[in-house]
């Protein structure tokens, strides 16, 4: 593996905030309090940005892995002294089990080192950098504990080797011999108004937590193809949740570039609309049905009453939807690819498609979400009403152009998307009049899209109306119900799509996008199976799904020529491809009538007109 790579991270997650630890065993990233909150240790996108560091002294090798159904990474180090094993863990409130892991969590994280064998010689730093490296905190040396304060924030750091503080950072060393243990803890806390850092037992708090994630684990089975790997992707998922509101963000991180040296760095720690959908999808592939209702209901608290307003297509975690962005010019950006933003402007546009995703998912949930609640089924009348009408926009698309707007082809399929679920919700969502206006605006969308977005040179459906530029997102066309995937213009597409922008099995967005990215690839494998190609679907998932980290991790895309993963990391969009595209894989391999069918058997039952 090599050092500096954003493969070389391994994830960790309490259900309010992530940290990102590299295989060297230094803690780079940790945003405490909830993911979108400044860094404490924010080396990932500057040296100078703060880190926590324990490492044996010389060469060493290194193996990682999870411990079993958990985000608890334990990384071994091998050197010519010994062999050292490294436990890190964000810690869980202590006793919490099931769908209550990371309601109440700490804020503590917790390392331990073991020697395995032979001396080790040990090295630990620890050089805190609060708001993305801007404050120097302030070093107190206790009989029982250092602590670092400055600013809003204040860290309390415990182990059983003594750190000597200096100028902002404090340095240890110690020896890892056979059959030993040596123990930290860090804790956070706002400086006012609030206690002290609670520090608990290392040991305990890492039993405890390891018993959490497998409870949590234990209560959603998933007998598809591929379990594995979903599951791996599953839990991935929920260490992206803010448990408090139920909210799940799109990354963990900011400003890791899409292309080394370009421009293209977002922020990815809040909420989109349309990744709230895609994971609702994913939680339904893995019977995790529990908290559908609480997901919809803070979808409405989210968007309060828009009514005739346009409806925010992103949020905070709880909701906050002013999101500006400006940039953090201290820090230089990963691997010196500024810029590094904290917030993201896409909070502004126009993206009709999320009409789709949102309604889309309410219709897969239905049973779970009847009698329908007055948050939600306000929320579900005005996405079709505004899908009604606004379709005929022009909007940024679902890969949120900046600047001019066109008229997207998938962003319309999901207007039509929109429409057509509040036609099948029928009486339970509107009089027989809003039906009735769905139904007409739901055919003239349709009739738009199969003229307008044809393109007769290509022989395909194209990025947006009266265009020849082929884009990797008309391949949710059969996957929503639009088209079957098999039909013939949409297999001339697949294949066009499949051809011009896929390589090596990852499939670019547009032409000129610099890497694979990597939902769209997944999207390939689901039209590909829908479409009777079986064989190609399940080679190509099983060559992506090989494209993981060594825990299993992706980030948003992959260089095709390097294979060197890109964005924003670890990216819930990717992990959430991996799991709906498994499930439409395991739907066709069980069921032959689906064969015949070329779309998801979501969508197979009658609309009520």
């Amino acid at each position: 593996m090599e050092s500096g790579q954003i493969s070389d991270y391994g994830f960790l997650a309490d259900g309010r905030s992530a940290a990102l630890v590299d295989a060297s065993g230094s803690v780079n990233w940790w945003c405490p309090g909830r993911y979108d909150a400044p860094s404490v240790f924010g080396r990932l996108l500057d040296d100078n940005a703060g880190h926590w560091s324990i490492q044996p002294e010389g060469d060493y090798r290194v193996e990682r892995c999870y411990l079993e159904d958990t985000l608890v990474l334990r990384t071994v180090f091998r050197t010519a002294q010994g062999e050292v094993a490294l436990t890190d863990a964000l810690a869980f409130e202590p006793g919490s089990r099931g769908h209550d892991i990371g309601l109440h969590s700490p804020q503590v994280l917790v390392r331990s080192v073991e020697g395995l064998s032979g001396s080790v010689p040990m090295r630990v730093q620890y050089r805190p950098r609060f708001e993305y490296g801007r404050t120097i905190a302030y070093l107190i040396e206790h009989e029982d504990m250092l602590e670092a304060i400055a600013g809003a924030a204040r860290l309390t750091l415990r182990g059983s080797v003594r750190l000597t503080a200096g100028d902002g950072e404090a340095t240890g060393a110690f020896t890892a011999r056979a059959g030993t243990k040596h123990n930290f803890t860090l804790g956070y806390a706002p400086t006012y108004d609030a206690p002290l850092p609670e520090v608990p037992d290392a040991d305990q708090t890492i039993a405890d937590t390891v018993a959490g994630w497998r409870s949590w684990s234990a209560q959603h089975p998933y007998d598809g193809l591929y379990p594995e790997q979903v599951r791996r992707s599953r839990l991935v998922v929920q260490g992206m949740t803010y448990r408090p509101s139920g909210a799940v963000v799109a990354s963990v991180t900011t400003s890791l570039p899409e292309k080394l040296g370009g421009d293209r760095n977002y922020d990815y720690r809040y909420v989109w609309v349309r990744d709230f959908s895609l994971t609702l999808r994913a939680l339904w592939r893995t019977t995790c049905l529990d908290e559908v209702q609480r997901q919809f209901a803070w979808l409405g608290r989210a968007m309060g009453r828009v009514d005739d307003k346009p409806v925010p297509i992103m949020y905070g975690v709880l909701g906050e939807r002013d999101l500006t962005e400006h940039r953090l010019e201290q820090l230089g950006g990963y691997r010196d690819s500024p810029p590094v933003v904290i917030g993201n402007d896409a909070w502004q546009q126009r993206q009709t498609d999320i009409f789709g995703e949102a309604m889309d998912a309410a219709w897969l949930m239905r049973d779970k979400l009847e009698p329908l609640g007055t948050e939600v089924q306000h929320v579900l009348r005005v996405l079709a009403d505004q899908a009604a009408r606004d379709w005929a926009l022009p909007d940024a698309g679902m890969w949120e152009e900046r600047g001019i707007q066109h008229h997207h082809v998938s962003s319309k399929v999901q207007c039509w998307v929109a429409l057509d679920r509040a036609v099948r919700f029928g009486d339970k969502l509107g009089e027989p009049q809003d039906v009735a206006r769905w139904a007409a605006a739901r055919d003239a969308v349709r009739a738009e899209v199969l003229e307008r977005g044809w393109s007769e040179r290509l022989q395909s459906y194209t990025g947006s109306f009266e265009s020849d530029d082929l884009d990797a997102s008309v391949l949710v066309m059969p996957l929503v119900g639009f088209v079957r995937a098999d039909d013939p213009r949409m297999r001339s597409t697949i294949r066009e799509v499949e051809e011009r922008l896929s390589h090596d099995g990852l499939l670019r967005r547009w032409d000129g996008d610099p890497a694979g990215f990597l939902i769209c690839s997944f999207w390939l494998v689901c039209c590909l199976a829908l479409a009777g190609e079986r064989d190609r679907a399940h080679e190509l998932f099983r060559g992506l799904a090989e494209r993981v980290n060594d825990l299993g991790l992706f980030a948003e895309q992959i260089d095709p020529l390097t294979g060197e993963q890109l964005g924003n990391f670890p990216q819930a969009f990717s992990h959430i491809g991996l799991i709906n595209a498994a499930g439409v894989l395991t739907d066709v391999e069980r069921d032959p009538t689906l064969r015949q069918c070329g779309m998801p058997p979501a969508y197979f039952s009658p609309v009520r007109q």
